[in-house]
């Protein structure tokens, strides 16, 4: 089976979503398609926490040396 990149996996979580909130998928379809979505969302979950631990193994402190910090996006408070 070939591996979805995290774009693709997104993409058809997206369209999965519309489906759904179009509400014209009979029952036993729209189960099928909420085990996909829950399946998708957990893979795309995995390849962000994967993609945080890449980020927070890259950082380096002004010294050139490498230090672990947790990655934080620009919107979460630093607590500083």
């Amino acid at each position: 089976m070939v591996q979805k990149t995290f774009e693709q996996s997104m993409k058809q979580l997206e369209r999965i979503v519309q489906e759904l909130e179009d509400g014209e998928l009979p029952l036993e379809k729209a189960i099928k398609k909420f085990e996909e979505g829950i399946k998708l969302t957990e893979l795309c979950s995995a390849k962000l926490d994967e993609t945080e631990k890449k980020v927070t193994i890259l950082l380096k402190n002004a010294a050139g040396q490498m230090v672990e910090k947790p990655f934080r996006p620009e919107s979460e408070p630093t607590g500083d």
